[in-house]
């Protein structure tokens, strides 16, 4: 077994464990399905989804239902929550509604981007690997858990309250943040299907205030979810508001604007309008 092997097998247990926390705090004041919190369920699920749809991945060797597949947790996830809950609120309503429009956007487009494209260099050197294959699928149960926790917490909460001024903040910064996404993807893709932008890099639209505007819509729209949650948090649930925290951590220091970066300047770096696109444009925050 390689070392890389061996140094994945380590952490994940560490992965399950933090998932488990995650569990044990967001059910907390929480309600119960067959003698079990509904927000332990969930997490249940969230994991379980992956590992299932990892078998079929690993014998295949492919990673063309990675992405859908995540987005197929986020929506099973949240109905189940919703659906096993003894009371639906307008709050439950509208969390499930808003997690909907997003994973099934989110999950579209990025499965018929990987259709097109054939593969996902990123895991090149990981399918090859059944640990570090697996760890990639259970990361990304940890990654819905994290992500969908405060408004699991919410939907599953004892905890009823009217939706007032929380939720119409929320709802705003959520509807600023899909829009922001959704518009920097449909850009970058239009950039992409025209032939005379081949072996170029985008430097247009929303693209020309931030180097990642996609990934500050993603971050800002979670932070909307957090907002309409938090009135409900109580005791251990506020460790669930660091939802928002993890998807910045994620694709601020992690899987996200790292890789493209070191990428991007594997490509283009050198190149005097690259670099001066670089100097003069935030890496996340768009400029006005």
């Amino acid at each position: 077994m390689e070392q890389s092997d061996r140094n994945v097998l380590i952490a994940l247990p560490i992965v399950v464990l933090i998932g488990l926390g995650i569990a044990f705090a967001g059910s907390q004041g929480g309600a119960s399905a067959f003698g079990i919190p509904i927000f332990a369920l969930s997490v249940g699920l969230a994991f379980l989804i992956n590992w299932l749809a990892f078998i079929p991945a690993y014998l295949l060797q492919t990673e063309k239902f990675f992405d859908l597949t995540g987005s197929i947790s986020y929506i099973s996830v949240t109905i189940i929550a919703v659906v096993l809950s003894p009371v639906i609120d307008g709050r439950s309503i509208l969390l499930l509604t808003l997690v909907l429009i997003w994973a099934a956007r989110l999950g579209t487009f990025l499965f018929r981007r990987i259709q097109k494209a054939g593969k996902d260099a990123r895991f090149d050197d990981l399918k090859t690997s059944f640990i570090r294959f697996l760890s990639t699928w259970t990361l990304q149960g940890l990654w819905v858990t994290f992500t969908l926790a405060a408004a699991l917490a919410a939907i599953t909460s004892d905890i009823r309250k009217e939706l007032g001024l929380f939720a119409l903040i929320g709802t705003l910064i959520w509807v600023f943040g899909f829009t922001f996404e959704v518009i920097a993807d449909s850009q970058k893709s239009r950039f992409r299907a025209d032939p005379e932008n081949e072996g170029k890099f985008i430097n247009t639209g929303l693209w020309s205030r931030s180097r990642h505007p996609n990934y500050f819509g993603e971050i800002v729209l979670w932070i909307g979810v957090a907002v309409i949650a938090l009135p409900i948090l109580r005791g251990w649930q506020w460790i669930t508001l660091i939802s928002p925290v993890f998807v910045t951590l994620l694709l601020t220091r992690i899987s996200g604007i790292p890789m493209l970066e070191k990428r991007a300047d594997e490509k283009w770096g050198g190149q005097d309008d690259y670099e001066a696109y670089k100097e003069q444009t935030p890496v996340l925050i768009p400029r006005p």
